[in-house]
C-alpha cells in the first residue's frame, strides 16, 4: 500500500494539537448556541434498571426506530431505519472501534459497558458531520463522569440475576475526587448458561463476560483539561446459533483527551487505539460437524487494531451563530485467517485468508454552521470531505483447496470480479442542511436534507472464504454508496401531551447488496454488487403523562426497495408498535410494555439473507424500580410475559454454511438487580 495519507496527517495534527494553548481563554458564562456532545450524563438511579438488560445493546429496543439482530447471548446488532452493519456507526465516548470477526459476532455493541452502563443516543440524520456522515444509523455512547456532591468519594456495588440461562452479573465503581479531578476504577463480570425459547428449546446462548477499567480526569482554573481512559473486555466460551462459537475474544482500548476554551468557545484533540483478537471455532464448545463423511474441525484466528484522532474547534458568534470545524484521521487493520483440517483439533491447514492483512486509512475535515435567523427559526448546513485508502495487503498469499489444488484471494477476486488490483481510494463528500421552524408554542417543525457517502466495509471489499461448504468473496471494484436523504418531523407538546410524527426517503446510488450466487440451497456462494435502492418510512409517537401515570405508542415501518432487480432489499423489519403504561410515585416505578410486529412478507430470497417470511408477534414485558433506602434500590423485570415462542425477522447469516436464520429470543424471564450507592 502506498504511504497513506491518514499517517502523515495524523503527524501534523500531533504535532499542532497544542497550538490552541496559547489562545485566550473563553468567558466560561457564554453558553453555546448549539452544544453539540457525545451523550448526556445517566442518573445514578439507573444503574440497577440498566443492569437488567441481557447485554447493554439490548436497551436500545427501548427506542422503535431500531431492531435487533441476535446471533446467541451476545452480540445484538442494531437495525437502524432498516439498515446494519457498516451502515450503523457506533461511537464509544467518541471512539469508533471495529469488531474482528468477520461473522460479527463481536459489533462494536459488544463493547458497551455492563459495569458502568451508558446512555445510548440514536441518529438517523446529518445534524452534525463531526463523527462522519450517516448513512443508516449511529449509536452514541457516553459514559457519565462521577457525581460526588459534597464527599470526596463514590461508587456503586450491583448484583444481579436471571432465571432463563442462570445468568449472574456484578459489578462495581469507585471514584475519588471532585469535580475537577477524580481517578475512577470499575469492573464487572457476568455469566449465563444456554436460554430456553418460549417453546422450552434451548437455544446455544452461554457467554461469559469480564471488564474492568481505569480513567481519570483533570481540569486547570484556566478550562483546560486532561482526560484519559484504559479498558479490557475479556469473553469467554460464548455460543452462537450459527455454524461456530467464539470460545476467546479479549478487547483492549486505550484513550486519551484535552481541551480548553479559546475565544468564545472551546476546542478538543481526542485520540484512541482499540486491539480486538478473535477465536471462533466449530468444536471447542459443540461436537464438530461431519463433512462429507469426517469430520472437520475448524476454526477462525482474526484480529483488528484501530487509531484515531479527532481535532474539532467549536465557536459562537454574537450569541446567535456557530462554526465548528475539525479535522480527524483513522488507520485500520484486519487479519483472519480460516484453518481446517479432517480430525484436527486445532486444525492447523489454512483454508482461506479471510481477511488477507486489510488496511484501511481515512482523513476526513469538515465544517459546519448553525444560525437562529429569528426566535422562532434555526437555520444549520455543514460539508465534510473523506478520503479513504484501502488495500488488502497480502491477498496473494497462497493456501490449499483439498481437491481443487493451490489458491488465494487474488486469484479470487479475478475469477469473480475480474479484478486484479485491489488499493482503492475514494474521495466522500458529504452535506446537509436543516432547518428548524417554531411554528407555536406547541409545535416544531423539523427538516434535514443530506448526502452522504460511504465507502464500502472490509467484509464487502475483501473478504475471502473459499470452502467445501460455499465460497464469500468480497468485491474490491464495489463503487461508495451515496445516500440522498430527506427526514421531515414534527414534534409537540401541549399540556400533558406530546408527539412527534416523521416521514423520511433516502435515494441510494451504488446500493451495496449481498447476494447468494449459488442455485443449490444447501451452497451458499455469497458476492456483492452495487445496485440502485430506495428506503422509505414513516414514524409515529404519542406520549401522555400528569407526573404519575404515563402512557406512550410509537409506531414505525420501512420499506426498502432494489430500483435496479424491481424486487425488495432484505433485512427490513417489519411494521413495528410498541406501547408503554407507566406508574411512578416517590422513587418508586412500574412500567408494563407491549410490543407488536407485523409479519413481513416483503424478502428478497434471491440473496440467502432472509431465509423466509416471517409470522408477526405480540409480546408482554413487565419493569420496575424501587428504592430501599437512600442508597440502595432493586429493579425487577419480567421478559416475554406469556412465554411467546418467536423471533425478529432481521437475521444473521451462517458463518460455515451461509444459510440465512433467525435465532429465537429468550421464553419467559425473570431479572432482578440491586444497587448500592455512596
Amino acid at each position: 500500500m502506498k504511504t497513506p495519507l491518514a499517517r502523515c496527517v495524523g503527524l501534523v495534527l500531533a504535532g499542532y494539537s497544542l497550538a490552541p494553548l496559547a489562545q485566550t481563554q473563553a468567558d466560561t458564562d457564554k453558553q453555546m448556541l448549539i452544544r453539540v456532545t457525545e451523550g448526556q450524563a445517566a442518573p445514578a438511579s439507573r444503574l440497577s434498571e440498566a443492569a437488567l438488560a441481557s447485554e447493554p445493546a439490548a436497551r436500545l429496543n427501548a427506542d422503535a426506530r431500531v431492531s435487533m439482530s441476535r446471533l446467541g447471548g451476545r452480540g445484538l446488532d442494531p437495525v437502524i431505519h432498516g439498515q446494519s452493519q457498516e451502515r450503523v456507526d457506533v461511537l464509544l465516548d467518541g471512539m469508533r472501534v471495529e469488531g474482528a470477526c468477520p461473522n460479527r459476532m463481536d459489533p462494536p455493541t459488544s463493547r458497551l459497558s455492563s459495569a458502568l452502563p451508558q446512555v445510548l443516543e440514536v441518529r438517523t440524520s446529518n445534524q452534525t458531520l463531526r463523527w462522519g456522515p450517516i448513512a443508516g444509523g449511529q449509536v452514541v455512547a457516553t459514559t457519565a463522569a462521577p457525581e460526588f456532591g459534597d464527599s470526596t468519594t463514590t461508587g456503586h456495588v450491583t448484583l444481579g440475576g436471571s432465571d432463563n440461562g442462570d445468568g449472574v452479573l456484578a459489578a462495581a465503581s469507585a471514584a475519588v475526587g471532585n469535580e475537577d479531578a477524580y481517578m475512577r476504577l470499575s469492573g464487572g463480570h457476568e455469566e449465563a448458561n444456554d436460554y430456553e425459547d418460549g417453546d422450552g428449546d434451548k437455544v446455544p446462548s452461554a457467554f461469559e463476560n469480564t471488564e474492568g477499567r481505569a480513567e481519570g480526569f483533570w481540569r486547570a482554573d484556566n478550562g483546560f483539561y486532561l482526560k484519559g481512559s484504559l479498558s479490557r473486555q475479556e469473553e469467554r466460551d460464548v455460543k452462537y446459533g450459527s455454524g461456530m462459537d467464539a470460545p476467546k475474544t479479549d478487547t483492549d482500548m486505550y484513550k486519551l483527551e484535552i481541551g480548553s476554551p479559546v475565544a468564545n468557545g472551546d476546542w478538543t484533540l481526542l485520540a484512541w487505539q482499540a486491539d480486538v483478537d478473535h477465536v471462533m471455532d466449530n468444536f471447542s464448545l459443540r461436537e464438530p460437524p461431519v463433512r462429507m463423511g469426517s469430520e472437520r474441525p475448524m476454526q477462525t484466528l482474526s484480529e483488528t487494531r484501530t487509531q484515531g484522532a479527532r481535532l474539532v474547534v467549536d465557536q459562537v458568534f454574537n450569541y446567535t451563530k456557530e462554526l465548528s470545524f475539525g479535522v480527524d484521521v483513522e488507520s485500520n487493520k484486519w487479519d483472519a485467517t480460516l484453518y481446517g483440517e479432517p480430525g484436527v483439533e486445532p486444525p492447523t491447514q489454512v483454508a482461506s485468508f479471510m481477511w488477507p492483512g486489510v488496511e484501511r486509512d481515512r482523513v476526513g475535515v469538515f465544517v459546519e454552521g448553525f444560525h437562529q435567523i429569528r426566535a422562532n427559526i434555526k437555520l444549520g448546513a455543514g460539508i465534510r470531505y473523506d478520503r479513504v485508502e484501502m488495500d488488502a495487503t497480502e491477498a496473494d498469499q497462497a493456501y490449499m483447496i483439498m481437491g481443487r489444488g493451490m489458491n488465494t484471494a487474488a486469484d479470487s477476486y479475478a475469477n469473480e470480479y475480474g479484478v486484479n488490483d485491489f488499493e482503492v481510494t475514494d474521495d466522500n463528500t458529504s452535506a446537509f442542511i436543516s432547518g428548524e421552524f417554531r411554528l407555536s408554542s406547541r409545535n416544531t417543525f423539523n427538516v434535514v436534507a443530506s448526502h452522504s457517502v460511504r465507502s464500502p466495509g472490509v467484509n464487502e471489499r475483501y473478504v475471502a472464504r473459499d470452502t467445501a461448504m460455499g465460497t464469500w468473496i468480497g468485491n474490491p471494484d464495489l463503487d461508495t454508496e451515496k445516500h440522498h436523504k430527506l427526514e421531515l418531523s414534527l414534534k409537540g407538546k401541549e399540556g400533558n401531551w406530546q408527539w412527534r410524527p416523521a416521514a423520511w426517503i433516502d435515494e441510494v446510488d451504488d446500493y451495496v447488496l449481498r447476494y447468494d450466487d449459488n442455485p443449490d440451497p444447501n451452497v451458499s456462494d455469497a458476492r456483492y454488487k452495487n445496485i440502485d435502492a430506495r428506503l422509505l418510512g414513516v414514524e409515529a409517537e404519542l406520549g401522555w403523562s400528569n407526573g404519575t401515570w404515563s402512557s406512550a405508542g410509537a409506531l414505525t415501518s420501512v420499506r426498502g426497495y432494489n430500483n435496479t432487480d424491481n424486487w425488495d432489499l432484505p433485512q427490513i423489519p417489519p411494521i413495528m408498535y410498541t406501547h408503554t403504561l407507566g406508574w411512578q410515585s416517590q422513587g418508586h416505578s412500574i412500567e408494563v410494555e407491549w410490543q407488536l410486529a407485523r409479519r413481513q412478507d416483503r424478502i428478497d430470497e434471491q440473496s440467502g439473507l432472509d431465509p423466509s417470511e416471517s409470522p408477526g408477534y405480540g409480546v408482554f414485558n413487565l419493569n420496575g424500580n424501587h428504592p430501599l433506602t437512600d442508597f440502595l434500590s432493586v429493579s425487577w423485570a419480567v421478559d416475554n410475559v406469556f412465554d411467546k415462542d418467536y423471533a425478529p425477522h432481521v437475521s444473521r447469516e451462517d458463518s460455515v454454511t451461509g444459510e440465512g436464520f433467525r435465532v429465537n429470543e429468550p421464553g419467559r424471564t425473570l431479572r432482578a438487580a440491586v444497587t448500592a450507592r455512596w
